[in-house]
């Protein structure tokens, strides 16, 4: 069931250059409207149904990989929600974690939001990643598709098993979002485009990458041109690689058709409906 909700910004942070970190918590909402159905025509006769949340405890439903729409505020020329990849879950404080580059004027509108101010967002949307039965992970992270290694490095380690976890940025500047990592529960290591923090080098040079037998599947979530050569080395050796791609999305529930991506085996698919999380082999790129 997907779910709008209320959230209130507990903190709005600026990390580096055009990133910054969001900090949410579920909000009630009145009695009234609690429970209700709300229909939305979306496109044509095609009508997405969700419910008007009044459980705080909803953040239990979030699994690492799915994403939320976002309503934008204080903004007429902004209609569309914007699809935002879960960083974390803190359960215990009831806290949502939103890792966000400003690119346009929805993301705009987002880094400008103060403490204290609502945001109406829908959740939980798309599949997550598969990992439960993973002994040996690899996680990748590229660029702000580090956000939802965060939360699934924090799942894995729940189940006993210590993940290992790359990061890529062009500087360390791009890398602040490390700090979000428990360091004891994660092996984190790190590469830069030049140099300044961890190996140097794309993700695909790291040293951790020449002996990729050493794991036995592999999670990742960055730029394509990065998820491409991942899944090419992986693919090689028989690795199982499942990739979150990071396509443009309007409706985020499979009505409007702009997020579709080839598949091998099932033509054009919805990276919103059907992913974000795709197995590579499946994908036609």
């Amino acid at each position: 069931m997907k779910h709008q909700a209320l959230f209130e910004i507990i903190e709005n942070r600026p990390l580096t250059g055009e990133d910054f970190l969001m900090k949410l918590r579920p909000q009630e909402v009145g009695a009234t409207d609690a429970g209700t159905m709300r229909n939305q025509t979306l496109q044509g006769n095609h009508v997405e149904q969700h419910q008007i949340s009044n459980n705080t405890d909803l953040l239990e439903e979030l699994l690492p990989g799915q994403f939320v729409q976002v309503l934008i505020p204080h903004s007429s020329d902004t209609f569309l929600r914007r699809p935002i990849s879960i960083c974390d879950v803190d359960l215990q404080y009831r806290l949502l974690y939103l890792y966000i580059k400003k690119v346009g004027k929805g993301t705009a509108e987002l880094r400008k939001c103060q403490r204290g101010e609502k945001l109406d967002i829908l959740l939980p949307l798309g599949n997550g990643f598969k990992y439960e039965q993973s002994r040996r992970p690899l996680l990748l992270g590229g660029g702000v598709g580090i956000a939802p290694m965060v939360y699934l490095s924090k799942k894995i380690a729940e189940n006993g098993i210590r993940p290992t976890v790359l990061l890529a940025g062009k500087t360390a500047e791009n890398l602040t979002v490390r700090s979000l990592f428990d360091t004891e529960k994660c092996d984190l290591q790190l590469c830069t485009d030049d140099g300044s923090l961890g190996e140097k080098g794309m993700i695909t040079q790291h040293s951790l990458m020449q002996k990729p037998t050493d794991y036995d599947t592999v999670f990742c979530c960055g730029p394509t041109p990065m998820m491409k050569a991942v899944a090419r080395m992986m693919e090689a050796t028989g690795i199982p690689c499942h990739v979150s791609l990071e396509n443009h999305m309007a409706c985020g529930v499979g009505a409007c058709l702009c997020c579709v991506t080839p598949t091998k085996a099932h033509g054009n698919q919805c990276v919103c409906t059907e992913g974000p999380v795709f197995d590579s082999k499946e994908l036609a790129w």
